[in-house]
């Protein structure tokens, strides 16, 4: 695709922070791929920016692991994609470029963080996009734009090089358009990398060779507890449908629920955690290590100014946030009970999987809202339970991905299927199995 195109397919979207123009390399898995990255991983001369005023001016001196793969393997990057500031938000809403639509109805949010990947892969408009998962910042934009959207174990793709939010909760993935574009993705990036101490050194398989199942016999969870507490219509209309079929393929379907004092603990769990290791993270953009440095008379200055200036109010909120769980006066009560309370949850999660292969449940119980709102009340138990199981999956590091299911109201809905640690393969077969099914076309 030439550039000229690619603006004239962003020109609805804008989803695209800058444009990339290279040589890809002439051999590879990935030749004559399109492929886009969010602006939080590092290619050698390009702006990286996070989306964030204070990185407005920063250009890239290293590749990330992941892009050198990607042009070792004749991909084509052709762009850096928006994202929400420093990846801290759900809907793309607070980038420096402006909001992100969604292709389907460009009144509508493509979702959050990586919203920029996610439209120009829901837009046809790349074949795949790289992006990163905190909470569900990939699988929930991958519903909300009829994508299939990857965050793989804990560990299987490094992370140096990407700019990060929250240390134990970051991973790399990635929007496709489909199953199998998603199996050789993770062929391509997975693997160990001695620059991220985190990566793992679990071989990685041919996964594009291990797609065959029949769902005969195959036990499946249904993460029930998510539809319990969501309203009656044509979404949950639609996913019992798909369980339906599942029946009729000879699948037996088990039936999983979780305490519901653990669920609506997900997202105050994850806020405490999260902004807690997003200030140790990004202590050192002050305009003197990085950053947009704003004039001062002294070197403090020059740090509190630049921090005040170069982040929105809604960072600050959560800098704020994280600092006073870090005090030394609150650590043991509020960070550490965090962490405490994020291992009862992945302790319960973990049981799902004692009798069956994987675990299914709505990716959203909702179409992507509309840019201006209204949102769902947070506090609500839609919201709190039926929103944000996907972050459990960040907790436990269990690879977890989302692929399209139905429309309703003219507007992509997706599944969410999760399954134990470093078995991507089993993961795609059931994804594999399911898109025969669900035979999904999209609008572009």
């Amino acid at each position: 695709m030439s550039i000229d195109t690619l603006k004239k397919a962003n020109e609805s979207l804008n989803a695209i922070v800058s444009y990339v123009e290279h040589q890809p390399a002439s051999e590879g898995k990935l030749i004559g791929w399109d492929i886009a990255l969010k602006d939080n991983f590092n290619m050698i001369g390009t702006l990286t920016t996070a989306s964030c005023q204070l990185l407005s001016n920063h250009k890239s001196i290293y590749n990330a692991h992941v892009t050198d793969l990607l042009l070792a393997s004749g991909a084509n990057i052709v762009a850096k994609t928006s994202m929400d500031e420093l990846g801290m938000g759900g809907t793309n809403l607070s980038a420096i470029t402006g909001p992100v639509s969604n292709p389907y109805d460009t009144s509508r949010i493509s979702g959050g963080s990586s919203g920029g990947s996610a439209a120009l892969v829901g837009a046809k408009a790349v074949r795949v996009a790289l992006g990163s998962d905190t909470g569900d910042s990939i699988r929930k934009p991958a519903a909300f734009v009829g994508a299939v959207g990857v965050k793989p174990t804990y560990g299987r793709i490094s992370r140096y090089g990407v700019i990060p939010y929250a240390s134990s909760l970051d991973h790399v993935g990635y929007f496709t358009q489909s199953v199998k574009d998603a199996a050789l993705m993770l062929e391509v990036l997975a693997g160990r990398d001695n620059k991220d101490m985190t990566s793992s050194f679990e071989p990685v398989p041919a996964y594009t060779e291990l797609l065959d199942m029949d769902l005969e016999g195959k036990r499946i969870g249904i993460f029930s507890s998510i539809q319990d507490y969501m309203p009656e219509g044509e979404i949950k209309k639609s996913f019992q449908e798909f369980t339906n079929q599942l029946e009729a393929k000879g699948a037996i379907l088990v039936d999983k629920k979780m305490d519901e004092t653990l669920l609506r603990a997900v997202l105050p769990v994850y806020s405490i955690i999260s902004n807690s290791e997003a200030v140790a993270n990004h202590a050192d953009l002050d305009g003197v290590r990085y950053g947009v440095a704003q004039e001062g008379d002294s070197l403090e200055e020059i740090m509190k100014r630049t921090r005040t200036l170069g982040f929105s109010e809604t960072i600050k909120r959560r800098f704020v946030f994280g600092a006073y769980a870090l005090d030394d006066k609150n650590q043991e009560e509020v960070f550490n009970q965090a962490k405490r309370v994020r291992r009862v949850i992945v302790d319960a999660y973990a049981k799902f999987f004692d009798d069956v292969d994987v675990v299914v449940a709505l990716a959203s119980t909702q179409i992507a809202p509309k840019i201006e709102g209204p949102f769902l009340d947070e506090k609500s138990d839609q919201s709190l339970i039926s929103e944000n199981h996907m972050v459990i999956n960040n907790f436990s590091g269990y690879p977890s991905m989302t692929m399209p299911l139905a429309f309703v109201d003219a507007m992509p809905i997706g599944i969410n299927i999760s399954t134990k640690p470093f078995e991507e393969a089993t993961m795609f077969a059931y994804a594999n199995a399911f898109e025969s099914l669900i035979n999904w076309k999209g609008a572009f």
